[in-house]
């Protein structure tokens, strides 16, 4: 199978690898679409230091069964499935409370956080346990069913830990991929004005196309005062969905009292600072999110399914296994959304 491997830092090359062989309670799966993530952008360019060469990135999988390991119940060949990176033991006591994400002995295809990183989907076919894989409603595309694992975080972060109540007055710093898959869930939700927070003009303007009220560059906008004279009460949620930590300085400046904010996109170990006095005066609670769980999966499939949101729409460039080079490119340009791998 044709395979996209990452032998070192800017050297992500095409491989022949044999078809891996699905063992006990493993399926085996043709990847119809992958999604490029921000992180698998930063392993190739550098700016994620945990990867162990030679990787095999994508974890934004969506495919067909191809086949079927010993003890496998209630999945065959020719099934259309979501796949979730984060693969669990389903025994130990965090996946017993419903927190897989945090499970002692998890794994990921193609992604990064544990120690067990298995080769991902920007290749013809992937294993991963079947305890990963969820049925892809027909009505919904292949590429939107691939992003299912990075919209089931945004769902995760903004309703289920910021709790964003209809009406909310939003901020969303960052409008790349997960910015805006944060954004569809806050509109369908029932934000009330909803600010959209990036530097390129490209992504903003995706960004009014799926609901944002109101869209600011830092590069032309004093942000906070710009925020504060559309919300002169100050924003309910402001969600920090970019990476770099000037996003999440911003997104400290914006608070007033009761804000809630969620420290979602910076991924890299980097600090900064809070006035302790401040924070607690002004009671703004703190929430961060990472990774996802089946609970999240199962509620950003029915969004999907019941078509409320609807990720082909975030979907800017789609490439074959074979251009990846080129896809990886296109990532580094202000003239993007989501990109597409179709093996």
């Amino acid at each position: 199978m044709l395979t996209a491997v990452l032998r070192e830092v800017h050297r992500l090359v095409l491989e022949e690898r044999p078809t891996p062989v699905p063992g006990p309670e493993e399926v085996l799966v043709r990847v119809r679409s992958c999604g490029i993530c921000a992180t698998d952008y930063k392993a190739v360019r550098g700016v994620r230091q945990n990867v162990s060469f030679p990787f095999v990135p994508g974890h934004e999988p969506a495919g067909v069964v191809a086949g079927v390991g010993a003890h496998v119940r209630g999945i065959k060949e020719g099934d259309e499935v979501i796949i979730c990176p984060s693969g669990h033991c389903g025994y130990c006591r965090y996946c017993r409370m419903g927190m897989t994400h945090y499970c002692e002995h998890w794994y990921t295809t193609g992604g990064d956080g544990p120690d067990d990183v298995r080769p991902g989907s920007f290749a013809e076919y992937l294993v991963t346990g079947a305890n990963t894989l969820y049925p892809k409603p027909p009505g919904v595309s292949f590429d939107a069913a691939c992003q299912t694992e990075p919209l089931s975080g945004a769902w995760k972060g903004v309703i289920h830990y910021s709790e964003m109540k209809v009406g909310d007055d939003v901020v969303v710093i960052g409008t790349g991929g997960i910015g805006m898959y944060c954004l569809m869930v806050a509109r369908a939700a029932g934000a009330g004005r909803l600010i959209a927070v990036d530097v390129s003009d490209f992504a903003l303007e995706t960004a009014r196309s799926l609901g944002a009220t109101h869209t600011l560059n830092p590069k032309k906008d004093d942000v906070k005062s710009a925020v504060y004279e559309i919300l002169p009460q100050g924003p309910d949620l402001v969600v920090e969905a970019a990476g770099p930590i000037e996003a999440v300085n911003l997104m400290v400046s914006l608070l007033r009292r009761g804000t809630r904010w969620n420290l979602f996109g910076i991924t890299t170990h980097e600090k900064f600072e809070l006035d302790g006095g401040l924070m607690h005066f002004l009671e703004a609670r703190m929430d961060s999110s990472f990774s996802t769980n089946p609970m999240a999966m199962e509620n950003a499939i029915r969004l999907m399914e019941r078509g409320v949101v609807n990720p082909d729409k975030v979907v800017s460039h789609r490439f074959p296994l074979e251009s990846i080079g080129k896809a990886m490119e296109v990532m580094g340009s202000p003239r993007r959304n989501k990109i597409v791998i179709n093996p």
